[in-house]
């Protein structure tokens, strides 16, 4: 129980470690997922959001009343949103129109100005993070939040999030695996955690049409193919990934990720969104290459709620050539 905590911003972090019963038995390990789901704005996107907005504060560059505009995918979005309403903020969000219904409804519902663009190369001018970095340049006295440069994203994590996994594990802890696309999450806690282990892995896990996976293992940007995850992925090194460590990487396709959150649905009760599935597949693989006996942990970034008409829509996965996961019969009680 946290008790009472001061508000929205009181109640981010401090999110449990829920260890993966299943995967756990199926692979001889401890595989462990940070349950952000659980922050109050429903993503470790929280976490960001907040950092970014309280350093803007103590370095002046957010005044009372002012304006925050972001270019996101949706859960950093909807953190924003939630923390400019409880601390007196205007709040703008541009967002790619491939995101679910269900994220731009809800920005919209929060009070969010919300500006849908194509789906562009970051190289492209239209590009929804450049579109947002124009906006609050030509917007005197607006606050780009600008969570794919700006550190304060991965500050957050390294003063919050690693210490909480250190201190849940007892400092036991083997690998850390974790998608990322600003880089903000794997980053603060991969750092945090290596100095105060080294031998500790980091994992970076990767989908499909990424540049991520080949840059861990080659040290070049080429992608192949695309996914229907939302979030994760790039095509570009960001400040938040720089000086990041990176032991192992492991890549990660749709089919794979959606049989993942529908097992994590059926045997563990969670209801997870679809940048989960690689998560939690790429900690089984590392499982699988590291050998029994080891403690894996993984974040669990959202809730499968903002991606219904989506990953759980048997007709929308059949139209991106997918197939929905068939639940296997359950065994009569005897």
């Amino acid at each position: 129980m946290g008790g009472i905590t001061h508000g929205f911003v009181g109640a981010v972090g401090r999110t449990p470690l829920i260890r993966l019963r299943a995967l756990s038995e199926l692979t001889g390990c401890t595989i462990l997922g940070k349950a952000e789901f659980m922050n109050p704005g429903g993503s470790v996107k929280d976490r960001a959001a907040l950092g970014i907005l309280l350093e803007a504060e103590q370095d002046g560059r957010l005044a009372p009343g002012g304006l925050v505009v972001e270019g996101t995918a949706g859960n950093t979005g909807i953190g924003l949103a939630h923390l400019c309403n409880a601390r007196g903020y205007r709040c703008q969000i541009v967002i790619p129109d491939t995101q679910s219904a269900e994220k731009i409804g809800l920005l919209r519902s929060l009070g969010a100005e919300v500006l849908t663009v194509p789906a562009v190369p970051y190289k492209d001018p239209g590009n929804y993070v450049r579109r947002s970095g124009t906006i609050a340049a030509e917007t005197p006295g607006a606050l780009w939040a600008n969570q794919f440069d700006n550190l304060a994203n991965r500050r957050a994590h390294y003063a919050s999030t690693g210490p909480e996994i250190w201190e849940q594990t007892e400092g036991r802890v083997d690998a850390w695996v974790a998608a990322t696309g600003t880089g903000g999450t794997y980053a603060g806690v991969a750092l945090f955690l290596k100095e105060r282990h080294p031998g500790i892995r980091c994992v970076l896990a990767d989908p499909h049409g990424s540049a991520l996976y080949d840059w861990a293992i080659n040290g070049t940007f080429s992608s192949s193919g695309s996914s229907i995850t939302e979030g994760i992925g790039n095509s570009r090194l960001t400040a938040n990934m720089e000086g990041a460590p990176v032991d192992d990487a492991v890549r990660i396709d749709d089919q794979t990720a959606l049989d993942t959150i529908y097992s994590l649905l059926w045997d563990e009760g969670l209801f997870l969104g679809g940048s989960v599935g690689i998560n939690v597949a790429a900690a089984v693989e590392t499982a699988r290459r590291m050998g029994p006996g080891h403690t894996i942990v993984t974040v669990l970034c959202d809730s499968g709620d903002r991606y219904r008409s989506r990953l759980y829509d048997a007709d929308w996965l059949q139209s991106r050539g997918l197939r929905q996961p068939r639940r296997p019969q359950l065994q009569p009680l005897s």
